[in-house]
């Protein structure tokens, strides 16, 4: 199983945003979307502001492979689907940490409900 590299997960972590195309069918992405990535320990954390019902979110759940993009590294991945509450209580406090600058309006959606419903964890391929 292929891993992040410290540098990969440096850079993503420190990137505001992340660009995320799911794949489509073999050797198709879909149009790239920018979202919010967080960090836990080794692993990278996306989540839908719009829910389980989003574009790219419905996309993603359905082939269960894309490409992502920030700082500077862009990788094939898989999403694995989150839906374990310990995980979701760390998201919640590195959403709040990474982008509380940004206005309530924007962060508290993404620890809410619809957004925490669609979670992905993003593991390089």
């Amino acid at each position: 199983m292929t891993t992040w590299t410290k540098d990969e997960l440096d850079r993503i972590e420190h990137a505001d945003e992340l660009s995320i195309a799911p794949r489509r069918d073999p050797g198709t992405l879909d149009p790239p979307t920018t979202i919010w990535v967080v960090r836990d320990g080794a692993d990278l954390y996306v989540r839908a502001y719009r829910g389980r019902g989003g574009t790219w979110f419905r996309a993603a759940r359905s082939r269960h492979e894309g490409r992502i993009s920030a700082g500077g590294v862009e990788r094939d991945v898989t999403f694995v689907e989150v839906d374990d509450p310990a995980v979701n209580e760390r998201l919640d406090a590195a959403y709040r940490g990474k982008y509380g600058r940004y206005s309530a309006e924007y962060v508290e959606p993404m620890v809410a409900g619809a957004a925490r419903a669609a979670t992905l964890k993003l593991v390089p391929r």
